[in-house]
């Protein structure tokens, strides 16, 4: 009997060394700026992919997931190599997040010459949206000029004739102006571009208040948006001059500001009440896990993570064929928890753009309230240039 056995054990054992030569892991890199004034943006983009991760069993196609993160703190050359690291040391199969330009512009190029797929789930640069695109870039976000033409076009619709015009001199603010200024069509005051990260703004808001404008529009992300916030508000301002803004007051700064931010009128492509499945349940089990409500940073990141799914269910968890992958991952065959969406040419997404005000919720509560969309099925300004096949 006990040969018998042996066999039945040793052929047993066949199977499970077969079942684990067969088993499938995708190694994602997930870079992103998660410390200092801005780190909570990159942060509310790691947690909404795990989450992801989490919803999906830990598999993507079938291939278990493994996550690899690391900080880029807003540096660029710290994110040029940490990109390195995950590439050459990690060798992950692909990489995900990179929530500021100045980083994304530096980490691109290093990461597609590569031969790396990047989905990007925040940062947008022009550069990169047009003649600089790659084949093996993919945004589940937008092109930073078209973030903020809906706000262009509302403060047009609106009837405002002259504003005023304040950003971080960055990529990320040069394009917020440029996407601003193609669709309103009145007189641009002055357009005024501060230091990443200045903590005190009282001298350019006594300039822009003696400039006498109509409106504002502003971009502060993080830190410099609650800072902006509360010593526009302490000027007096707030609620008498409008203030017009992406990515200012969100998911990640509201916290901070709560009732001192009442009234600020924001473009967005994403609020945490639109109303389909997958975003009520985005939003119950990222609240219930995290003790926050989602910004668009976690939504666009959770997008991430479905989108990365649907090309892997495609490939059967495989990684290895580039072009296969590309195919998969430009079907888009997921449900964004944003509304619709689908890629266009240069594989940045086609989608809506809403209006999302300061206000109180039908809980009393100060909150983002969608206000209706403001740009449908809006394709950004330079697909046109881009030449990927």
């Amino acid at each position: 009997m006990k040969p018998k056995l042996s066999s039945v054990m040793l052929a047993a054992s066949m199977l499970v060394v077969g079942a684990c030569a067969q088993a499938q892991t995708v190694k994602i890199g997930f870079l992103g700026t998660l410390s200092g004034p801005a780190g909570a943006l990159g942060q509310d983009q790691y947690d909404a992919f795990m989450l992801g991760v989490e919803h999906l069993g830990g598999k993507f196609g079938g291939a278990t997931v493994q996550v690899v993160k690391e900080d880029d703190q807003l540096k660029p050359d710290l994110g040029v190599q940490l990109a390195q690291k995950l590439i050459e040391k990690d060798k992950v199969n692909l990489i995900t997040g990179v929530t500021f330009s100045n980083v994304m512009m530096a980490v691109h190029k290093p990461i597609t010459s590569a031969g790396l797929i990047l989905v990007g789930s925040n940062a947008g640069p022009t550069p990169i949206t047009g003649k600089g695109c790659s084949p093996l870039y993919f945004s589940t976000s937008w092109n930073n000029d078209s973030l903020h033409e809906s706000m262009g076009q509302y403060a047009q619709d609106t009837g405002y004739k002259k504003v005023y015009l304040m950003a971080p001199n960055y990529q990320a603010g040069k394009d917020a102006i440029s996407g601003f200024k193609r669709y309103f069509k009145g007189q641009v005051l002055d357009e005024v571009y501060t230091q990443v990260n200045q903590p005190d703004y009282s001298a350019e808001i006594a300039q822009l208040q003696a400039a006498k404008p109509d409106a504002i529009y502003v971009f502060y992300p993080g830190g410099m948006g609650v800072n902006f916030v509360k010593q526009y508000q302490q000027a007096g301002l707030l609620g008498k001059l409008p203030m017009l803004s992406t990515s200012t007051v969100d998911g990640t700064t509201l916290p901070a500001l709560k009732d001192i931010a009442l009234g600020a009128i924001t473009g967005s492509p994403y609020s945490a009440d639109i109303d389909n499945p997958q975003n009520k349940k985005f939003v119950a089990d990222f609240q219930k896990k995290y003790n926050r409500v989602p910004s668009l940073y976690a939504a666009q990141s959770y997008d991430a993570a479905m989108l990365i799914n649907s090309a892997l269910t495609k490939t059967a968890g495989k990684t290895d064929n580039t072009e296969a992958l590309r195919t998969a991952l430009k079907a888009a065959d997921f449900k964004s928890v944003a509304g619709p969406f689908k890629f266009n040419t240069n594989q940045f997404p086609i989608r809506h753009f809403y209006r999302v005000d300061v206000a109180k919720d039908a809980s009393g509560a100060v909150a983002l309230v969608n206000k209706g969309v403001a740009l449908k099925d809006h394709a950004d300004a330079y697909y046109k240039e881009c030449a990927i096949k």
